[in-house]
């Protein structure tokens, strides 16, 4: 319980006041007009003390014990209840047969002013697998190719690249180690999604790492039978997401979010080929040099066993 920012007595000042009276047995008017309060207080404290011990000098709640003329139960109920059915504070009141101003007291205090409280947001679940290679997380992110500086450099939506079409970051994080592998595409389909999944698992291979289990949006190109038949001939147990969950894939989607802030719109690129070149650095940067929060400011190649001492040893 708060302090009131000009109480004359705390409960170590109500502690001293007892030990005043009762044991330095100066006279409780003696005591009140040194502390600044009346005697009649101090005389309340101190059979506090005699009757309820060091508990008894903490501040108490002023709310009455008996309140004749609040709202019954079965009315705050049955205010919820309706609530709950969406309905609006006035609505409620009519059928209740209460003031506004009680249904909207009433809802305040369950927490359910508002109406998203109705439909509250479900827990973050967070998860991940013990070894490197039992859960791959697989996306891609559609960005613009360019010609020349857009608007999101020099603010001047008029210059712009016509036709200048589209390119494709397939991204792949490990669940375990946050080890991430991109690569850039010129399109979304079933070949280059399964050109991807190989490289990847080259990859992952080099780290030491045989990957197990890989986890997809519904997308087509994952749902296509040629990226499924290749998870087969690699022994990858393929699984997908719920439909409109992105969640489910979070580690994938963050690692988009990071890769855009941190490489794709982190300089002014004058073309989207000059942007390509910068991606392999970076990644490696990420992989290799990067502290990683959820890695309590540790490296994703360090989950692994691998370090920048050894890195030469790496690409030798």
């Amino acid at each position: 319980m708060d302090i009131h920012k000009n109480a004359k007595l705390t409960p170590q000042n109500r502690a001293d006041v007892v030990r005043r009276v009762l044991d330095e047995g100066q006279t409780p008017a003696a005591v009140a007009t040194a502390v600044g309060v009346c005697a009649r207080t101090v005389r309340k404290w101190v059979a506090r003390y005699q009757a309820e011990g060091a508990a008894g000098l903490v501040d108490r709640s002023s709310r009455p014990r008996c309140s004749p003329h609040a709202v019954p139960g079965a009315t705050v109920s049955r205010i919820i209840a309706l609530r709950r059915l969406r309905w609006t504070g006035a609505q409620i009141a009519a059928a209740v047969a209460v003031a506004p101003a009680t249904v909207s007291r009433v809802l305040r205090r369950q927490g359910l002013a508002r109406l998203e409280a109705l439909d509250p947001v479900p827990p973050v679940r967070r998860y991940e697998h013990p070894h490197p290679g039992d859960m791959l997380h697989l996306d891609i992110k559609k960005l613009g190719r360019f010609r020349r500086a857009g608007h999101r450099v020099t603010r001047d939506r008029s210059r712009s690249s016509p036709r200048a079409g589209w390119e494709y970051v397939h991204v792949c994080v490990d669940d375990h180690s946050r080890v991430a592998f991109t690569q850039l595409y010129p399109d979304q389909r079933a070949d280059s999604a399964t050109v991807f999944l190989t490289a990847a698992v080259a990859y992952y291979r080099r780290l030491g790492i045989t990957v197990r289990r890989l986890l997809t949006d519904n997308g087509g190109c994952y749902r296509s039978r040629a990226f499924n038949a290749r998870c087969r001939q690699l022994g990858i147990r393929h699984r997908y997401t719920r439909p409109f969950t992105p969640r489910t894939n979070g580690k994938a989607e963050r690692f988009i979010q990071t890769a855009l802030r941190e490489w794709a719109y982190a300089h002014a690129y004058t073309t989207s080929a000059q942007r390509a070149q910068h991606l392999q650095p970076w990644l490696h940067r990420y992989n290799w040099h990067r502290p990683h929060a959820s890695l309590k400011a540790r490296t994703p190649i360090s989950r692994i066993g691998l370090t920048r001492d050894n890195l030469l040893r790496y690409h030798s």
